[in-house]
């Protein structure tokens, strides 16, 4: 247990013995209540860029100096901004040091949003906090650096009123705290160390804190009976004390309705947080036989609205400190939600279709994508195989700038993802529309609104003259599978370096009245030793999936700013070589 801790509790249950009035005891910041969509993962994020400390017999929370973090996984409505707590504020030795640290790490992967200021700097001096910056969690938390060597680590929390004035003096007629001023020069209210400021919300009224980044903060005290009833009588808004399922001790909390929409949460001395629970994973295979509904003209009925969302995270490679041959589901979870963060980190979270709470779907726990060879491995590659990812990866490592649109690829052009990239499930807009008819079969993905007609009855055969981006289908039935094979790709958006030579053979069926089984098996023996298969699953869901117009703009402003920020590139480059 935190020795900070265990000083506040014994303060706190001092001051009850000795009957002082609850108000004298001055009830302290005990934690934030912070939503995200994988504990685990909020958990690394706060320790590796904020320095917070994680806690072996607490996994839902981290200690930042006085302040512990307690995270919750589910969905939000929203980041912290707008809301009656704007932000928190953690504190620095040396703050431009910590600022250009964050900077460099990016917002690739788990990475850190910085918020510029209007003149383009990402710090700036306030009055009372000196030196300051923000940066954003990746789920939607506002966070402020500041620079005061009296308290390091967790330095304040930031409301945001209508009336500031009203709000501090509420929280300290029921909580206590002492009214001082920082550096003379910012007002506020004291709770051992740590400080609560509030400044007015000009846009009308803030939004409540439920069910947004920062759900709730929570005070500590001694006798919450007691103090319960001294705030009935005050006519503040408070619920029973309760012990809340999956308590970690027998310590009970009770709900506060502040002012601004704030929810506060008041526990009692011993609290330790609540113990997660376990979602519940839909498997992504199945062993039962499924009687599969047939069309009126007697073939297998694939018809429908499927979404990848559920094997989002899969690797396509068995990773090698994997044994298992199944994830549980917190690993799948937070495999899943790393997948999120590395795919469009920059967009805000409601934007990213896997997050966990949007998505109804809970994430496969499959380990690898690739089933044959059994290793969950790619075969061997030839030596042009070899060559042609070497050559791949000294590319991506010393990507020159483009000189024109044609330089950028395919899918920034918005031309196609190629096969069978534009079937694998990513971050978002993972929707997979089949319609049939007699002799066809249309394949729909929403990524970049490709439209594939496969033929299901015999065609003259690909004499491979006419290539294609991407190839040309021949399909059939086997049974309930639809085996569709692909020939004549022209090469110009290639699969792991195999372009022209490949040979796509796919592979459709419904293994349960929810399920698609989706597998691949990639043929170029130009490129690697010997063939390789894949497989996941897609889920129907009719009912809430949806596919829209896929409007993609990257060929109005963004290729725009792309070439014109290309060209500053490189007569920065020039300057810097006297050129």
């Amino acid at each position: 247990m935190r020795y900070q801790s265990i000083y506040r509790q014994i303060r706190i249950l001092g001051a009850v013995i000795l009957g002082l009035p609850l108000c004298a005891v001055a009830a302290e910041f005990d934690h934030l209540h912070l939503a995200t969509s994988a504990v685990s993962e909020a958990v690394k994020w706060y320790v590796e860029h904020l320095d917070c400390a994680a806690d072996e017999e607490r996994p839902k929370i981290v200690t930042c100096g006085k302040m512990d973090i307690e995270f919750v996984a589910r969905p939000s409505i929203g980041g912290s901004q707008g809301t009656g707590i704007n932000h928190i504020s953690i504190s620095f030795a040396d703050v431009t040091a910590k600022m250009h640290q964050l900077e460099a790490v990016g917002v690739s992967g788990a990475g850190v949003r910085l918020q510029r200021f209007d003149d383009g700097s990402t710090l700036k001096t306030a009055p009372g906090l000196g030196k300051h910056g923000f940066i954003f969690d990746p789920w939607g938390t506002r966070i402020e650096l500041v620079q005061d060597p009296a308290l390091l680590g967790f330095h304040h929390v930031h409301l945001q009123s209508v009336d500031p004035k009203a709000a501090l003096k509420w929280y300290a007629d029921v909580f206590g705290g002492e009214p001082a001023s920082l550096n003379g020069e910012l007002n506020g209210l004291r709770f051992d160390g740590v400080w609560l400021f509030a400044e007015e919300y000009a846009e009308g009224t803030p939004a409540p804190t439920p069910e947004r980044a920062i759900d709730h903060l929570s005070f500590v005290l001694g006798n919450l009976d007691d103090a319960a009833k001294q705030w009935r009588d005050q006519g503040v808004d408070v619920s029973d004390p309760t012990l809340p399922e999956g308590a970690r001790t027998t310590a009970r909390r009770a709900f506060l309705a502040g002012p601004d929409g704030v929810l506060i949460a008041a526990v009692e001395a011993g609290w330790q947080g609540v113990e997660e629970v376990a979602q519940e994973v839909q498997q992504t295979t199945t062993t039962a036989a499924y009687d599969v509904p047939m069309t009126p003209w007697g073939e297998p009925d694939i018809q429908g609205v499927w979404t990848g969302n559920a094997a989002h995270g899969i690797p396509l490679e068995r990773p090698e400190e994997v044994a298992s041959d199944s994830l549980t589901t917190q690993e799948a979870a937070a495999r899943r939600e790393r997948g999120t963060l590395g795919s469009i980190w920059g967009y805000e979270r409601e934007w990213r279709d896997t997050t966990l709470g949007y998505d109804k779907l809970t994430p496969s726990t499959q380990v690898a994508m690739i089933i044959d060879p059994p290793d969950g491995r790619m075969p061997a590659m030839t030596a042009k195989g070899q060559e042609i990812a070497a050559s791949t990866l000294d590319y991506r490592t010393n990507r020159p700038l483009a000189a024109g649109p044609e330089d950028l690829s395919t899918w920034v052009r918005c031309i196609t993802r190629g096969l069978p990239t534009m079937m694998m499930p990513g971050v978002y807009n993972n929707g997979l529309q089949i319609v049939q008819s007699p002799g066809y079969v249309a394949i729909q993905a929403e990524m970049i609104h490709e439209t594939r007609v496969v033929p299901t009855t015999p065609k003259p055969a690909l004499d491979g003259k006419i290539k294609q981006w991407l190839g040309s289908s021949r399909g059939h039935w086997d049974g309930d599978t639809l085996v569709v094979e692909v020939k004549g790709f022209n090469g110009r958006a290639q699969y792991q370096g195999a372009g022209d030579s490949l040979t796509l053979t796919e592979r459709y069926r419904r293994v349960g009245p929810t399920t698609l089984e989706y597998s691949f098996t990639i043929d170029d023996p130009t490129i690697w030793v010997a063939p390789w298969t894949g497989m996941f699953n897609f889920k129907k869901d009719d009912d809430q999936y949806e596919l829209v117009e896929y409007a993609c703009h990257e060929g109005n402003y963004g290729m725009t700013n792309i070439l014109s920020g290309a060209r500053s590139k490189e007569r920065q480059m020039n300057e810097a070589g006297g050129n």
